[in-house]
């Protein structure tokens, strides 16, 4: 691919020293054809790097984000209050926990038990309005829908309920069946049959088992088992440290109910890979990255330049000008800088979804998308072109010396 671009480079530079000189175009376009394998070199080592750094970034950024989704999907949010089914939060608490430092905001989730047949599963009663904000849903939790089109759902009918897939196969569930579930009643104690809909397909959850669990309305389900409050408080900390508002949490609700933190659930949330940090080991990574591709774009291009001084004394004996000679140059960079910046993207990106790949098997859901790090890559991009312009304002610089100078040195 390099070698393919070189072939249309030299006509440009060709072109581009035309309307100057045909004699200086036709002496340097001759050189840079017999140049071409070395020109080739610094192409592909900018190509390299640019692999290099791209999917590095992507692959870390992407890791990281899939990391903290794990957390949260097994925490329920930067801090979760757990209360026991006997005693479940009041509203007096809740409004309690919202004055605690820290905390940004506070969704109420029921979590209760359902027959369904013989089986007993978790049941969840949830607002659609606010959830999806407070629990920070992804798509990758449902099937057949978004997770906004899900909560819509909920929201369109009081008695709507989402199951897991196995439910459905088990049932030969359609859209719009009922599913009579099994509830207790909270006054009497007693099991009553409840009537709901299937709506549709959810595989995770925040704070849900791995198996089969149900999302249904939280008013209809309160008003179906005498009981209207939640067993647990998502605390939402808007970013800020989650370990210390839990403190603060647990300060306030003591004995009576556990507070889970999302930095202690990352610690030891699932298999031991998604809970390894790679912060440490992407820092030298990013910063290796960074270095390599300011020396392939720079440091091998004045190498190439300081080689070819024998071509600029040709053609300044030529008569060529200070601005036809800057021509040569700034076309050869451009031509090295945007060569091997599309060949570097093009296998950059299908590496970064090679290694995104791999993580499928690691993380349940697995990336819905590429975390890009556009700020680290704009650097990246930024140390490249500084460093291109660096090595062509030095070989202009050495291009002016006297010519019997270059000669008696070659």
């Amino acid at each position: 691919l390099a070698r393919w671009g070189l072939r249309f480079g030299t006509p440009l530079i060709r072109a581009i020293a035309r309307p100057f000189s045909s004699s200086v175009a036709d002496s340097v376009a001759l050189g840079m054809q017999r140049q071409r394998r070395r020109l080739a070199v610094p192409i592909v080592l900018v190509a390299l790097s640019v692999v290099f750094a791209l999917s590095t970034a992507i692959f870390n950024s992407t890791y990281d984000q899939q990391a903290q989704i794990d957390a949260r999907l097994t925490n329920g949010a930067d801090v979760t209050v757990q209360f026991p089914g006997t005693m479940p939060a009041s509203a007096s608490q809740s409004r309690a926990i919202e004055n605690v430092a820290g905390v940004h905001g506070v969704e109420p989730i029921q979590h209760r038990f359902a027959y369904v047949g013989a089986d007993l599963q978790d049941l969840y009663g949830v607002r659609p309005d606010s959830v999806v904000r407070a629990t920070s849903l992804q798509d990758a939790y449902f099937s057949g829908a978004t997770a906004n089109e899900m909560m819509s759902r909920l929201k369109g009918r009081s008695d709507n309920i989402l199951v897991s897939a196995e439910t459905v196969k088990d049932f030969q569930l359609s859209l719009g069946d009922q599913l009579r579930l099994r509830l207790r009643d909270a006054t009497s104690g007693d099991l009553r049959d409840v009537t709901f809909h299937y709506a549709g397909i959810v595989n995770e959850f925040p704070t849900a088992p791995r198996d089969s669990f149900l999302v249904a309305n939280a008013s209809y389900v309160g008003a179906q088992t005498s009981n209207i409050y939640p067993e647990l408080l998502l605390v939402d900390t808007a970013g800020k440290s989650a370990s210390s508002v839990a403190k603060g949490v647990r300060r306030l609700v003591g004995v009576n109910a556990k507070v889970l933190d999302l930095d202690t659930s990352r610690r030891q949330v699932g298999s031991s890979l998604t809970a390894v940090s790679l912060a440490m080991l992407t820092k030298i990574e990013l910063g290796f990255a960074l270095v390599l591709v300011s020396a392939s774009t720079g440091l091998v291009l004045a190498l190439g330049f300081a080689e070819r001084r024998r071509s600029f004394a040709i053609a300044r004996a030529l008569a060529a000008s200070r601005r036809q000679i800057g021509a040569f140059v700034r076309t050869e960079a451009l031509v090295v800088g945007l060569g091997g910046l599309f060949v570097g993207v093009v296998f950059g990106v299908v590496l970064t979804k090679i290694l995104i790949k791999l993580l499928t098997g690691v993380f349940d859901p697995p990336p819905a998308s590429l975390a890009v790090p556009w700020i680290y890559l704009a650097t990246v991009a930024i140390a490249g072109v500084g460093a291109l312009a660096v090595a062509v304002e030095i070989t202009l610089i050495r291009s002016r010396r006297p010519i019997t100078e270059v000669i008696r040195e070659l």
